[in-house]
């Protein structure tokens, strides 16, 4: 199972980001082989709009199966939602910590996106 995680940083101590389409990096953390990838976001830091679509894109493009994230908007919730990917809300301030709350059932899996859109 792959994972991705919003991040500030590119490692697992790095702080959780709470956004998801612009948040800075994302960590693809697998489950099976423990290891892990960094991929930038930064393209879709200042998009004027879209970013949200854009980024759940760019996830997808890594086969993650879970995406872990403080919010996630109804556009990135029907991009993700519609290729399968099971999206949880976790608070976390690492990227570790959130991982780790995945891990014990501690994170809520969301059924709709759990903030508005940027541009609502």
């Amino acid at each position: 199972m792959k994972i991705a995680i919003p991040s500030k940083g590119n490692t697992l101590d790095a702080p959780f980001d709470n956004r998801f389409g612009r948040a800075e990096n994302f960590i693809i953390y697998d489950l099976e082989s423990n290891e892990f990838k960094v991929i930038s976001n930064e393209q879709n830091l200042t998009a004027m709009q879209g970013a949200g679509i854009q980024t759940a894109q760019n996830v997808l493009r890594e086969k993650v199966d879970v995406v872990l994230t403080a919010n996630c908007g109804p556009k990135a919730f029907q991009v993700l939602n519609q290729a399968g990917v099971k999206i949880y809300n976790v608070e976390a301030d690492t990227v570790k910590e959130a991982l780790d709350k995945f891990k014990q059932d501690q994170a809520k899996e969301l059924d709709q996106a759990n903030v508005e859109g940027h541009w609502a």
